[in-house]
């Protein structure tokens, strides 16, 4: 039987989400939200554009000129080493962006959102399997796992990428960072999914007894069909907003796992890095700046991370239409 006769081509229109563009108003107005999204496009955008928009390497030292204070050359002045501040903060932002992106990539969309369509969906034994798996992600303490994953399995991934190095195509990932950047986004991506899951599958549990959902069974659609074209535009405002909490999140714990010396290592810039290294008496006390630079970089970018996550919130919940 036909789409049409069964009624399925009015429900799903009507079920999809059809404020997109009143939402888009909505954020507009809210000035502090879109003060927060300018941040964090500024400092993603630099992240990306590195190569092309810091003035110096990353690693560039000029050691007749160490801790030197703002100048036209040095606009946030140099560190211990005589290495800019200014480009290793971008280079840093760079850092920020690869393993947050990869991170909700991998863990929050691929995993989160995919489980948690196909748990909501299917429901019973599956579900019960998927729930009790995020269950038990849920009740270990993800930081100590953390610190112990990538401290313990490091050399692992350096071993695994070493036999890549003569490859023509993949030779220089060691040197890249690459092993570190593998690391701590699959650490992440690994407790990053429950979340997500959680969110989802809830809201799917409501959805699948739609009559469009209802309809879309009846007429013989396969599964992928009903999660990826009925299901999953219906909870779009609900991954908006969890991916926009997220991304702060694992950009947290990347600077955390970096200020504690187990995520990227030297000489690949990281704000947690250059936090630890400025964060001593004597050097805060002498020169400030190598602390107050990347702090105040993070603060901005974590702040506005949970603003904006909360006016879109706002903005995209249907209760607030």
């Amino acid at each position: 039987m036909a789409e049409a006769e069964l009624g399925l081509e009015q429900p799903v229109e009507e079920a999809r989400p059809r404020f997109g563009g009143m939402a888009l108003r909505r954020l507009l107005r809210k000035r502090l939200a879109m003060f927060c999204l300018a941040v964090i496009v500024v400092i993603y955008l630099a992240g990306i554009l590195a190569p092309l928009v810091a003035p110096y390497g990353y690693n560039k030292q000029d050691l007749d000129n160490t801790f030197a204070g703002p100048s036209l050359a040095h606009p946030l002045g140099t560190d211990r080493l005589g290495r800019d501040m200014l480009s290793r903060v971008i280079w840093a932002s760079q850092t920020t962006v690869i393993i947050s992106a990869a991170a909700i990539f991998t863990g929050g969309l691929v995993l989160g959102v995919g489980l948690g369509l196909l748990a909501g969906y299917a429901g019973g034994w599956l579900d019960n399997l998927i729930m009790r798996v995020a269950d038990a992600f849920f009740a270990l303490p993800d930081i100590l796992l953390l610190l112990l994953i990538t401290a313990t399995v490091r050399p692992r991934v350096e071993g695994l990428f070493d036999k890549f190095e003569s490859w023509p195509v993949a030779g220089g990932l060691v040197e890249a960072g690459a092993p570190d950047y593998f690391l701590v986004f699959g650490a992440l991506a690994l407790f990053g999914w429950v979340g997500i899951a959680r969110l989802i599958r809830s809201q799917v549990l409501a959805l699948r007894e739609s009559d469009y959902v209802l309809a879309a069974r009846a007429s013989g659609a396969s599964l992928g069909r009903i999660l990826a074209r009925h299901l999953l535009p219906n909870v779009a405002n609900i991954i908006i907003v969890s991916v926009t909490l997220s991304l702060g999140a694992m950009a947290g714990m990347e600077i955390m796992l970096s200020w504690l010396g187990i995520g990227i290592t030297y000489p690949h810039p990281s704000f947690g890095a250059m936090i630890f290294a400025g964060s001593d008496l004597s050097s805060l006390r002498a020169h400030p700046h190598l602390l107050l630079v990347p702090a105040t970089v993070v603060a901005l970018l974590l702040f506005a991370f949970n603003l904006l996550g909360d006016a879109l919130n706002d903005v995209l919940s249907p209760r607030r239409r």
